[in-house]
């Protein structure tokens, strides 16, 4: 459920978007949230990432290019625990990382189309649903790229052995290998249990807004029939869902980022 990462930033110093903190404070912690924002009209496009990425993947570098081309605002952040952000990693959970996107939307100007890639997926429905508890009307579309949707039971929980079961009990952790880093994924006893709260799938979902999804065909961490279940549980909104029968989890590569930027563009 992680994004490819990539350190080099897409645009020139001359173009850059600019970089802020915000300070954040969740129950007795206090950080910083590290930011990137690129000013431009509406509707402004916000990005949401994946467990364990940050804001300077080639997703969401993409996603600043295409803004600077077409002169829209471009909103990016990394959660607590990733990237430029303060925090502890093995504090976030779902309802935590949810709040850090509600306080960074919350900046923004005009209508959004939301982004949202793997865990960033299921947040984007989940910030839907916060905004429009608030009264705030402004997400004009959204983009799930491979959504995690209830990630934390389907995807993880569910899958567990009986080992890992028992260490996550035992040791409140478990300890999973990644195909992206050398480090291993770490699952905390509290992301598990806490992400029950944001489960989306007992019934179903409305946005109020059109929906887009792109789902990699050979995609081995949010497998195609996740998505198609997402889908089945849209019952009265627009939803387009493209499959990319040879692409992976990442949907990274240019022709991936071809698609994206075409499907945003649609959307505009």
């Amino acid at each position: 459920m992680t994004d490819h990462v990539t350190d080099p930033m897409s645009t020139s110093a001359s173009n850059a978007p600019l970089a802020q903190s915000i300070p954040f404070a969740h129950g007795a912690d206090h950080y910083d949230l590290a930011t990137l924002t690129r000013p431009g009209a509406a509707p402004g496009l916000f990005w949401l990432g994946g467990f364990r990425s940050d804001m300077a993947g080639s997703k969401a570098q993409a996603l600043d290019a295409l803004g600077a081309q077409k002169g829209l605002g471009v909103t990016r952040f990394d959660y607590s625990g990733h990237g430029a952000s303060g925090g502890a990693f093995l504090d976030g959970t779902i309802g935590r990382w949810l709040a850090e996107a509600v306080a960074v939307f919350e900046r923004t100007e005009g209508e959004q189309i939301v982004v949202g890639s793997s865990m960033g997926g299921w947040l984007a429905l989940l910030l839907n649903r916060a905004l429009r508890e608030r009264g705030i009307g402004r997400m004009r579309a959204m983009v799930l790229i491979a959504p995690a949707v209830d990630m934390t039971r389907d995807l993880m929980a569910d899958t567990f052995t009986d080992s890992e079961l028992a260490d996550l009990w035992e040791k409140g952790r478990v300890e999973q290998p990644s195909d992206y880093s050398d480090e291993p994924y770490v699952l905390t006893r509290a992301l598990i249990e806490e992400g029950a709260d944001h489960l989306l799938f007992s019934g179903p979902i409305r946005t109020h807004c059109p929906v887009a999804i792109l789902q990699g065909g050979q995609d081995t961490d949010v497998p195609p029939a996740h998505a198609l279940k997402l889908v089945s549980h849209l019952v009265s909104d627009p939803v387009t869902f493209t499959l990319i029968p040879d692409g992976d989890h990442r949907l990274s590569r240019d022709q991936d980022l071809e698609t994206l930027r075409q499907t945003i563009l649609r959307l505009i």
